[in-house]
């Protein structure tokens, strides 16, 4: 067999559609478009939000003035209960704490507690977040919870 012998399976190709080629072909004369207007000529599609001529909506609206063009989420470093079930019972965990057990690599924003997971040691946490879920679970374990200012 050489590369030139080489065919697409019976079945797998169709023809394509010749248009404009006569009234028996299928898609004679108009070609499916329609009697004339703007959408039957070459290139015929407007731009998105083009409303016919009339003023379009993002022209009508006033510009809202005085607005930063892009607010920043606060990001948060994650972690889950699960990672803290194996600290040692009355651990402080902060941001530094567990970054200096390995327990966090890199640090992306405040640290985030969330309730993933059991704890059975009471623990002392220093986050800038936590979730209630989370919170239960650390008081239910005679924990504390200290929520710092981010």
């Amino acid at each position: 067999m050489r590369l030139e012998d080489i065919r697409p399976q019976a079945g797998s190709t169709r023809r394509r559609r010749r248009l404009g080629r006569g009234v028996s072909a299928g898609q004679g004369a108009s070609c499916g478009k329609g009697m004339r207007g703007q959408k039957a000529r070459k290139g015929g599609s407007t731009r998105p939000g083009f409303e016919g001529g009339q003023t379009p909506l993002y022209r009508r609206l006033p510009k809202l003035k005085h607005f930063p063009r892009y607010r920043r989420r606060l990001e948060y470093t994650l972690v889950n209960l699960r990672a803290l079930a194996d600290l040692p019972a009355g651990s402080e965990v902060s941001l530094e704490s567990l970054m200096e057990r390995g327990i966090v690599t890199t640090n992306d924003g405040p640290l985030k507690i969330l309730g993933d997971g059991e704890v059975s040691v009471p623990l002392t946490i220093r986050a800038a977040a936590i979730t209630a879920s989370a919170k239960v679970k650390v008081e239910a374990a005679g924990g504390r919870v200290e929520i710092l200012g981010s």
